[in-house]
């Protein structure tokens, strides 16, 4: 798996998901609470690598976004569009959002 972030449309399987998810965003701050693993969690001055839906259904309520890191991905299943302006801009934020992670989680 690449070492970078993953194009948005990429369709992952988080480990021990059940769900295949696709990739809507990147560096999600939560402003409220989240659900992991049953438990509900505050997800506030908390940063994560990708915001996503599930898939194929796609977004269906904007309340119910999954959040998760590129750590957490067991499987890329589809790859999102690749462009040279997709390039530049993710070797933009790599850098950046992983000193914001530092600052925040």
């Amino acid at each position: 798996m690449k070492d970078k972030y993953l194009p948005i449309g990429t369709v992952v399987l988080l480990k021990n998901g059940k769900k295949e998810l696709m990739i809507l965003s990147y560096g999600v701050i939560p402003q409220g609470e989240l659900e992991k693993n049953g438990e509900t969690i505050d997800g506030k001055n908390k940063f994560f690598d990708y915001g996503a839906c599930t898939y194929p259904e796609g977004l269906v309520n904007s309340t119910q976004i999954a959040v998760f890191n590129h750590d957490q991905i067991e499987k890329v299943c589809y790859m999102g569009y690749e462009t040279e302006e997709y390039e530049a801009f993710n070797k933009a934020i790599t850098g950046a959002y992983e000193e914001i992670k530092k600052q925040m989680n």
